[in-house]
C-alpha cells in the first residue's frame, strides 16, 4: 500500500485537522468529536446537516458553508458515524428552526442518524429526514435495503442547502430535498477498485482488462462485470439505465459527471461530452453540467453520471449563490 498517511489509525482525524487549518473561513470542528460546523453560524435559518463514513471528500465536509451545509459528520473510513457525532453536530447547529438530515440510504448511516434525532428531539430540538438513494444499478446491496445513496446527494445538499439559506421553514426545506429525490438518479462503473487504509490491500480485484459497472461508493459489486469498452459505449451504458428509470422527455436537467477519486479530468471531459451527445439527440436540455470529485471513493478509479430532472423553483436554488469549500458560486 503506497499512501501519503501517517498512523493508519489516525487518518481520519489528521484529515479533519487538516481541513479546519487549511480552510478556517470556512468550517471549525466540535471539540472531542468528528464534526465540522460553519466557521459562522448562521442564525435564524434551518440547519442542513450531512455526514457518512470518511473517505469519499470532498464530501461531506467540503459542502459546508454559505447556501449548502452546516455541518458534516465524518466516520472512520467507509463506515457510519455514531449517534453521539450526529446528536453533537444537531445540537451545534440549531439555531431554532430545526434541522434537516440528509442521510444516505445505507443501513448503518439511516440507524444512527435516527438515534441521533430521537436524542435531539428529546431535548426540543425540532428535526427532520431526507434518504437519498439514488443509485439506479441495484435494488439491495451489502449495506442497504433499497437503492443507495450516491453522488446524486451533492445535488440534495445544493438545493435545499439554498431553500434553507432563503429562511424556509423546515418543512419546506424537507420537501424540496425530498423532489431533488424523487427525481435525481446516478450509476456508476470502476476499472480500479479502492484501498481502505487499515485493510492495506484493495477492496475488490480487477483484471487489467475489467470493469465493474453499477459499483457503490464502497466498493459494493456492480451488476455485472465485464471487457472494459471505449467511453462512449460505457456512457451508453449508465445513461440507459438513468432513462430507463425517469421519463426525462422534453425535461431541462442538471448533470454530474463524477470522478471516484483517481479518474483524470481528461476522461471525465470525455465522459461528459458522450452524455451531452446522447441527451441532446433525445431532446433533453441541459441546463447545468458539474465534471470532477464531488463524492469519491478514496483512490478508486471510476465515474458516475448522475441526471436531475429540474423545474423552476430546482433550477433557480441550484443556481443560488453558494460558498464552501469544495462548491461555489455567485
Amino acid at each position: 500500500m503506497k499512501k501519503f498517511i501517517n498512523d493508519v489509525e489516525n487518518v481520519e482525524n489528521e484529515m479533519l485537522e487538516g481541513l479546519v487549518v487549511s480552510h478556517p473561513n470556512y468550517v471549525k470542528r466540535i471539540p472531542g468529536f468528528d464534526v465540522l460546523v460553519r466557521t459562522e453560524k448562521k442564525e435564524n435559518k434551518v440547519a442542513v446537516i450531512s455526514g457518512g463514513g470518511s473517505g469519499h471528500e470532498p464530501a461531506h465536509a467540503g459542502y459546508i458553508g454559505k447556501g449548502m451545509l452546516d455541518a458534516a459528520v465524518a466516520g472512520a473510513v467507509y463506515t457510519s458515524p455514531t449517534p453521539d457525532q450526529v446528536e453533537a453536530a444537531i445540537k451545534e447547529v440549531d439555531a431554532g428552526k430545526g434541522v434537516l438530515m440528509v442521510v444516505k440510504n445505507y443501513t448503518g448511516d439511516v440507524m444512527n442518524f435516527e438515534m441521533a434525532a430521537e436524542m435531539a428531539e428529546a431535548d426540543g430540538i425540532k428535526t427532520a429526514e431526507v434518504i437519498t438513494n439514488d443509485d439506479v444499478a441495484v435494488e439491495d446491496s451489502l449495506y442497504t435495503t433499497g437503492r443507495r445513496g450516491v453522488a446524486g446527494t451533492i445535488f440534495v445538499h445544493k438545493i435545499a442547502g439554498a431553500k434553507a439559506e432563503e429562511g424556509a421553514s423546515l418543512e419546506e426545506v424537507k420537501a424540496v430535498a425530498e423532489k431533488v429525490i424523487a427525481n435525481v438518479r446516478t450509476m456508476g462503473v470502476a476499472i480500479k477498485p479502492s484501498t481502505v487504509p487499515a485493510a492495506g490491500k484493495p477492496g475488490f480485484e480487477l483484471a487489467e482488462d475489467e470493469m465493474e459497472l453499477g459499483i457503490g461508493i464502497h466498493g459494493e459489486p456492480g451488476t455485472s462485470r465485464e471487457k472494459i469498452q471505449p467511453a462512449d459505449v460505457v456512457v451508453d451504458h449508465l445513461v440507459e439505465k438513468i432513462l430507463a428509470d425517469i421519463d426525462y422527455s422534453e425535461s431541462e436537467v442538471a448533470v454530474m459527471v463524477n470522478g471516484s477519486g483517481a479518474t483524470p479530468a481528461m476522461e471525465l471531459y470525455i465522459m461528459s461530452k458522450r452524455v451531452h451527445e446522447i441527451l441532446a439527440e433525445k431532446g433533453i436540455k441541459v441546463v447545468k453540467t458539474l465534471v470532477g470529485n464531488f463524492m469519491t471513493s478514496i483512490d478508486m478509479a471510476g465515474a458516475s453520471i448522475t441526471l436531475l430532472k429540474l423545474d423552476d423553483e430546482t433550477k433557480a436554488l441550484l443556481n443560488a449563490p453558494a460558498d464552501t469549500i469544495a462548491f461555489t458560486q455567485v
